[in-house]
């Protein structure tokens, strides 16, 4: 942990002695097999699963198959590592011992049964019993394996999962410690307990701190107080509190604390209200440094250390965020129409729009991340089974009916508000009758198939009302037309998109009957024009525009274009010439009151950061309520207008702790 500076300076007077330091070891456990003495699960005692059968069972290891393609399919030992943090595993070809290890806090999903792409395709000759996928977060591949018996397979998914649940309610400073012990096993190379300073700078770079190696070298030499060239146990831990040192902490916390360099309740209250919580009590102060203070004669005094105060800054408390923003707080009981809604385009691409790969996991990832509109390019596939992928690309294909199956399985793992399928379909009325009876038949009575009986027509209805429900985005027959599937004259737009030969674009002009029963709240219809009123529009009709038609409709007819979006659903995708799949910045679309802005969550960046930040609140559900001007029928609000004097928010970053390095920064 950080070093506090308590006993330095002026003592209050009620105050006898410092306390005793609360020393948490950070020495590196061994690797398996090594000649150390394995230690005491510490960090499984911490959990309370010393006793757990399923942590006991992936404690001793199994055996189990590794599935890459029909060929590639090798038998490997995994074994979770006694910090209860890590499983090892054996690798044919030896590398560095770090190099055998995924940690469990990257775990994003354990799926059992064929759940994921690769087990589907190659893993169908193993029962689905026996079959366990480990998805993990970032860009990481799925591991697919097969395990010897079913129950050994259960075994594996039940204790990761208790794993990953016990990680997500550690406290901070447990956090803090696990974040330390993952980094210095990994950093470990050879996993002999000891780390030489070739290690020590491997360490420093996995945390992306830019350090001068002579200034590094003077600190590991300060801590190697047994001048062996070697930091083990309490050197360790000497080096780790050097190296987490936060001078910029430790000025906010002395402006606030004065001489004696500890905070009293009625200081941390002034900190409090300096911040901007106008609220802020001594009560709330007190309850503060119970919480999060470390050392327990502080405590009794009520009193918070440098220590404490990081700890408190780092919790979520300390977030930016509002905690109770963490959970739905908002209104969930308004029309679709009122909130904004997170949205995917081209979902199904990993990469760029030319040759990337598409891939189920793309969806899931997707849904992951609270998106709740997804994109199905769909195409004539072969043995009548349609496929997803970017037409006329060399981007690989994927079945229609796996990607349904992925929506039932995983559309409502973090958010059970409704889930929108926006459809592209380039199919013929053969394979569009194929995709309306996968859409029922796999997900059943999830699938919108018709109005509900006490909804207002004039109105969408609430994400509430459509709890658990996907609906279908699409073209819509007039009834007069819906016996024979004839041409639809009213096409969706497709501007700026890739152009399609004339035998595709003649061919998607038409609609199965089928498939047209199912846009029952999700019509997709050509904008032509602004309607002067809401109430000369139906609200079931859906637009699809460029992000440059959009932009021009902002600039024309920017009160129209907001008046518009309170009652219809407005959906905007990137212009088909990002071929990288670049993002364009969503906010100029929010600001018009555009709820489905769509982008690749494929490419990380500005953009998508912005994304994250929108929906990030009302628990990550996906649905976010619009202000209130983007909400009234006969707002006077227009974007491309001068109004009120902006307001400028300049945020100072202190620093940062565990920020990971990107491709795009």
């Amino acid at each position: 942990m950080l070093c506090g500076r308590w006993g330095r300076g002026r003592r209050r007077p009620e105050e006898s002695a410092a306390p005793a330091r609360d020393v948490v070891p950070l020495a590196l456990p061994p690797s398996p097999g090594g000649v150390a003495q394995r230690p005491t699960s510490r960090g499984l005692k911490k959990m309370g699963l010393t006793e757990d059968e399923d942590v006991l069972a992936m404690l001793r290891g199994s055996r189990l198959c590794k599935i890459r393609s029909r060929t590639w399919q090798k038998e490997r030992l995994y074994r979770l590592q006694e910090d209860g943090l890590s499983v090892w595993f054996q690798r044919r070809f030896p590398r560095a011992p770090s190099r055998h290890i995924f940690f469990v806090q990257h775990i994003e999903a354990v799926r059992q049964g064929h759940q994921s792409e690769g087990l589907r395709r190659f893993g169908a000759a193993f029962p689905p019993a026996r079959c366990l996928t480990i998805a993990f977060r970032g860009q990481r591949k799925n591991l697919d394996l097969v395990a010897r018996s079913a129950e050994e397979a259960q075994r594996w998914v039940r204790g990761l999962d208790k794993l990953r649940a016990r990680l997500e309610a550690m406290s901070q400073h447990e956090l803090l410690d696990h974040w330390i012990h993952s980094y210095l096993r990994r950093a470990d190379s050879n996993q002999d307990s000891k780390m030489s300073f070739k290690e020590v700078k491997g360490l420093l770079r996995m945390v992306n701190v830019d350090m001068n190696d002579m200034y590094a070298y003077r600190l590991f030499k300060e801590c190697d107080r047994s001048n062996d060239e070697r930091l083990e146990g309490a050197e360790i831990e000497e080096f780790v509190r050097l190296l987490l040192k936060r001078p910029e902490l430790e000025e906010i916390f002395c402006r606030f604390s004065g001489e004696d360099l500890v905070l009293s309740a009625p200081e941390l209250r002034e900190f409090l209200e300096a911040q901007g919580e106008a609220g802020a009590t001594l009560a709330c102060a007190r309850r503060l440094i119970q919480t999060y203070e470390l050392h327990e004669t502080a405590k009794h005094h009520e009193l918070m250390t440098l220590d404490g105060f990081m700890m408190y800054l780092l919790s979520p408390e300390g977030a930016a965020l509002d905690p109770t923003h963490a959970t739905v707080f908002q209104d969930m009981g308004q029309p679709l129409a009122h909130y904004f809604i997170s949205s995917s385009h081209n979902t199904y691409l990993t990469d760029s729009q030319i040759g990337g790969l598409s891939s189920t996991e793309a969806y899931i990832r997707a849904f992951a991340q609270g998106c709740r509109c997804v994109e199905l390019d769909c195409w004539e596939g072969p043995g009548g089974e349609p496929v997803i992928y970017h037409g006329h690309t060399l981007t690989s294909k994927i079945l229609f009916r796996d990607v349904i199956q992925a929506v039932r399985d995983h559309a409502f793992t973090l958010s059970p508000y409704p889930v929108i399928l926006s459809l592209e379909n380039h199919c013929g009325l053969e394979q569009q009758s194929v995709m309306a009876r996968h859409l029922r038949t796999i997900l059943g009575d999830m699938l919108v198939t018709e109005t509900l009986g006490s909804q207002d027509p004039k109105e969408l209805p609430s994400p509430e009302q459509l709890k658990g429900r996907v609906l279908v985005k699409g073209r819509r027959l007039p009834a007069k037309l819906a016996e024979d599937g004839c041409s639809l004259s009213d096409r969706e737009e497709q501007e700026e998109e890739q152009g399609a030969p004339t035998e595709t674009r003649s061919q998607a002009g038409q609609v199965a009957p089928e498939l047209s029963a199912l846009a029952v709240y999700c019509c997709a219809t050509r904008l032509r024009a602004l309607q002067p009123s809401p109430g000369l529009a139906r609200p079931c009709q859906v637009s699809s525009l460029s992000e440059r038609k959009a932009r021009k409709l902002l600039r024309e007819a920017g009160n129209s274009f907001v008046r518009h979006n309170t009652h219809q659903l407005t959906r905007v995708y990137p212009l088909g010439l990002r071929m990288n799949s670049a993002n364009y910045s969503p906010q100029e679309m929010w600001n018009a009151g555009c709820q489905l802005v769509a982008l690749n969550f494929q490419t990380p960046g500005y953009e998508m950061d912005l994304n994250t930040g929108r929906f990030l609140v009302n628990g990550r559900c996906g649905y976010v309520l619009k202000p209130r001007c983007l909400r009234q029928p006969n707002s006077a609000f227009d974007p491309g207008c001068p109004g009120p004097p902006s307001t400028t928010l300049t945020v100072q970053v202190g620093g940062g702790l565990s920020c990971s390095e990107t491709h795009w920064s």
